[in-house]
């Protein structure tokens, strides 16, 4: 599907637990994230690397960083069952060369996909670049399919998320995720401009995911702004004066996700959907459930 872009496709996120977390209860876990799982039937499941971030924002975390197990080793050890694809998420800057290099080496490429996350902060990229990761997976696992970190906010400020975007395809990435969407008109200005420097350059565009995710409560949403996520001022009216932030959330969500699918179709830019599930919380598991079914029978298969 990412390869041809042909085909559009629904991807289910979730965290690992957290590195405290005993071993049979990750065991505990990972077989009730397995049945979630096989309830939605994802194309792929995504893994996310956490990093602490404090440079994104000085202002305080609304919630506390707290460690999770290394993405990758969950998926070996937890979630062995899965048999579909899955997208590993590497915060290059959380490794060193040596450690990343030999990740990189030893990725099953049949089943597994990455996408290589830089630092939130041009001041501090960590241990390894971003763009050394680029130039390491080229000369360890070019066979290793790579995605890259797409944000229609930081287009909005900056004009030039496009022009992100071509140089990670030219450093082989073939597609997109985007940090959680509920801009609708960022994420259309972004496509659009990447739509138009793709044919300046006569080059196809490459799939982009766009993530959605269920807000349940007033202090999820403010830590959706601490991230950087932008939420229109109605937006945010709306939730925060609802009797019901899930649902009116939902609904917010959903109506996103059918106004970026029928956007892209109409430019002809390779769409799919990420739907997070990153909540401990059984009422927004659910909503992240019923969503990805939902927005899946959606998708032109």
């Amino acid at each position: 599907m990412i390869s041809t872009g042909e085909r559009e496709f629904l991807l289910f996120a979730i965290t690992p637990p957290r590195a405290s977390t005993s071993p049979e209860r990750r065991q505990a876990i990972a077989d009730a994230t397995l049945r979630r799982l096989q309830a939605v039937d994802p194309d792929g499941v995504v893994l996310y690397d956490i990093a602490e971030e404090n440079d994104r924002n000085p202002d305080e975390r609304p919630f506390p960083f707290l460690p999770t197990i290394d993405p990758a080793d969950y998926l070996a050890d937890q979630l062995k069952a899965w048999q579909k694809p899955a997208v590993v998420y590497r915060s290059v800057g959380k490794y060193s060369e040596s450690s990343l290099q030999s990740w990189l080496g030893s990725q099953p490429t049949d089943r597994v996909l990455s996408v290589l996350v830089g630092s939130s902060s041009s001041g501090n990229v960590g241990l390894t670049s971003l763009r050394s990761a680029y130039t390491m997976r080229q000369t360890v696992q070019p066979e290793l399919i790579i995605g890259g970190v797409v944000i229609p906010e930081r287009h909005e400020t900056r004009g030039d998320e496009q022009l992100r975007m071509l140089e990670k395809q030219a450093a082989g990435v073939s597609f997109f995720v985007s940090q959680v969407l509920y801009d609708v008109n960022a994420a259309k200005n972004l496509v659009s401009d990447y739509r138009d420097a793709c044919e300046d350059q006569g080059i196809q565009p490459r799939p982009i995911a766009f993530t959605l995710s269920v807000c349940g409560s007033l202090k999820t949403l403010e830590f959706l702004t601490w991230l950087g996520v932008k939420v229109p001022n109605w937006i945010q009216r709306d939730l925060t004066r609802s009797e019901d932030t899930l649902a009116a959330s939902y609904e917010h969500v959903r109506a996103a996700a059918f106004d970026m699918l029928t956007y892209c179709r109409r430019l002809g830019v390779p769409v799919g959907l990420n739907v997070e599930s990153v909540s401990t919380r059984r009422v927004e598991i659910e909503a992240a459930m019923r969503l990805a079914v939902e927005v899946k029978g959606a998708l032109r298969r």
